[in-house]
């Protein structure tokens, strides 16, 4: 029997479990969208027969924003159908489940971190069908189910084909361009390297915890404008980055303007991921080798 079944290990999120999986003594088998597709239902079910693993960790999303908005049906079917399948057949085998879902469940409102049990209220299509897969999930299986909500997740050397890259990526990138570099300072989160993510998910299942909701994302929050002009420093590069007050709730699509997670339950545990700043240092620093 296989100790853990990944799906979507060409992620930003999947590929870092994967490498922690090899540095670690758990046996693990791992698939990207293209040799196991979530929306598969069948396929999923003969695959994790076959395999027969202990834990299913899930990280297929559907998570480009206006994406979601266009396309909602694509959206609730990767984030929501697929979350709900994959617990109903962990349930009957009794698998454990784990699966992420984001900040972008609540509306930002609060004006501080949100808790596990604070109430979600997404603003627009896809923090309303990671919602909606959380509720499945739990539903279908609440005795075996892990839901970690993470924000801001940046990873690997190319980052998330989705995205055609990442935040931090996207924002050294721009650093070689001509010009100014102008960034939304009223939106409020914390960054999280998708590598101390991966580490707190493996140590979250060995403490066997009861099943429920963790919030797992690095300590402290920021800007995405103070978060660029950190990425600069570090990448030591010399470019102004202008802050713009842009009401993100006013916007054609909705978004959270403070939605910074707060890790209570997993820190309980004695699971902390790094300072936002510390572990944004150190992706500059692997990621330029």
């Amino acid at each position: 029997m296989i100790d853990l079944m990944i799906l979507g290990k060409n992620g930003q999120l999947g590929a870092e479990l994967v490498s922690a999986s090899e540095k670690s003594r758990v046996s693990y088998v791992a698939y990207s969208k293209e040799e196991l597709n979530v929306t598969n239902y069948n396929k999923i079910h003969i695959t994790i027969l076959k395999i027969k693993p202990r834990v299913i960790i899930n990280t297929a999303a559907f998570h480009v924003v206006p994406d979601c908005e266009i396309n909602p049906l694509n959206a609730f079917e990767v984030n929501c159908v697929s979350v709900s399948n994959l617990a109903n057949i962990c349930k009957k085998y009794r698998i454990r489940f784990v699966t992420y879902s984001t900040d972008y469940v609540f509306d930002g409102k609060k004006h501080k971190p949100y808790i596990e049990v604070d109430l979600p209220n997404p603003l627009q299509m896809y923090g309303l069908s990671k919602l909606s897969g959380e509720y499945a999930a739990f539903n279908n299986y609440p005795a075996g189910t892990f839901i970690i909500r993470t924000c801001g997740v940046y990873g690997g050397k190319k980052g998330s084909r989705s995205k055609k890259g990442n935040f931090v990526l996207n924002i050294l990138k721009k650093g070689k361009e001509k010009g100014d570099l102008e960034v939304n300072n009223m939106q409020i989160v914390n960054p999280t390297y998708a590598k101390d993510l991966a580490k707190a998910t493996l140590s979250l299942l060995d403490l066997k915890p009861d099943p429920g909701i963790y919030h797992i994302v690095s300590e402290g929050y920021t800007s995405w404008y103070n978060f660029a002009k950190k990425i600069f420093e570090y990448a030591n590069i010399n470019k102004k980055v202008i802050p713009v007050n842009k009401d993100t709730e006013t916007e054609k699509i909705r978004r959270p303007v403070f939605s910074a997670l707060l890790n209570t339950k997993a820190k309980k545990l004695g699971i902390r991921l790094p300072f936002w700043a510390d572990a944004l240092k150190n992706y500059i620093a692997e990621t330029t080798k």
